[in-house]
């Protein structure tokens, strides 16, 4: 693994380091010992380390890894979006040049999911169990309203403007979800946030949705292994409207029939906190459900 100071132009991360994959730098943090090894793939716009306080905890019973991938965070840029075989593969390279053994416990959150259901449909045997962080599905339209389908949500999301208007808001949102890290960590990701590359990347990965979506379909369905599903309702009453309501209604069928179609899987609703606080909020469920995975595979 490369140091950090030299180990790419993009800003330097306060921990973790860098793998060459590809004549590229990917951004990796190895915490923990043990297995199976559980493996954190970001969101849309989301980086490795925001996933700190989550991987601090599972580090105590197991291996923890989060990591960026190639065009997003602290990796080297990439053209993107990407095809979900070329960021599963990228993983897998990964995982395997840091000698971390499959096979792994995935824990996608949001746009991650689409991501770890590739990997499953290209390496199997390598996935011994799935935490669901509130994550996209390729099946995600045949349970959402019309107003919500991948290329909807595609079409609706903020571009540069709105979140060049949006920069104080989301300012002071980070300052709150990021308070109990680490100094040196809370200010890296800070300003390294507001920088114009990571937005770009993040818009950049929200395009091509339903691409990914029939990329996956086209593949196997996921592997029979211990399944956790953790399904985020959480609502501002001032937000709540007819589309919301039918949007989290689906989000519960869809999930439900996401376990229901392993041997062991097991869907938790989360109704005090919102899609992207998940880890932030709820640090509790969430390092729970990969104890219990984990502790499953064990036995």
């Amino acid at each position: 693994m490369t140091n950090n100071s030299t180990a790419s132009t993009r800003p330097a991360p306060p921990v973790g380091g860098f793998q060459e994959i590809d004549d590229r730098n990917v951004f990796v943090r190895r915490s923990g010992s043990g297995g199976p090894a559980v493996v954190f793939l970001p969101g849309a716009g989301a980086v490795g380390l925001d996933y700190f306080g989550v991987q601090e905890s599972v580090a105590q019973f197991t291996t923890a890894v989060t990591y960026d991938r190639g065009g997003t965070g602290y990796s080297d840029p990439v053209p993107l979006p990407r095809s979900a075989a070329a960021v599963a593969t990228e993983l897998r390279e990964l995982l395997r040049a840091q000698h971390v053994a499959a096979p792994y416990v995935l824990v996608p959150h949001s746009l991650g999911g689409l991501y770890a259901h590739r990997f499953a449909q290209l390496y199997p045997q390598e996935v011994a169990g799935l935490v669901w962080l509130d994550a996209l599905h390729r099946d995600w339209d045949d349970f959402m309203p019309a107003s919500a389908t991948l290329s909807a949500v595609e079409r609706l999301a903020p571009g540069r403007e709105q979140l060049a208007q949006m920069r104080p808001a989301l300012r002071e949102m980070r300052a709150e979800l990021l308070a109990e890290y680490p100094e040196h960590v809370r200010q890296a990701l800070t300003e390294a946030k507001e920088s114009e590359g990571w937005t770009e990347s993040g818009i950049a990965e929200r395009t091509g949705l339903a691409d990914l979506a029939a990329e996956l379909r086209a593949g196997h369905d996921l592997p029979d292994v211990p399944v956790i599903a953790l399904t985020v309702v959480g609502v501002d009453p001032a937000q709540k409207t007819q589309e919301t309501q039918e949007m989290n209604d689906g989000k519960i069928r869809m999930n439900a029939a996401l376990v229901d179609a392993v041997t062991h899987g097991e869907q938790r609703v989360i109704s005090d906190t919102a899609h992207h606080r998940l880890c932030f909020d709820r640090p509790d469920a969430v390092v729970r459900a990969i104890r219990d995975v984990v502790d499953r595979i064990r036995s």
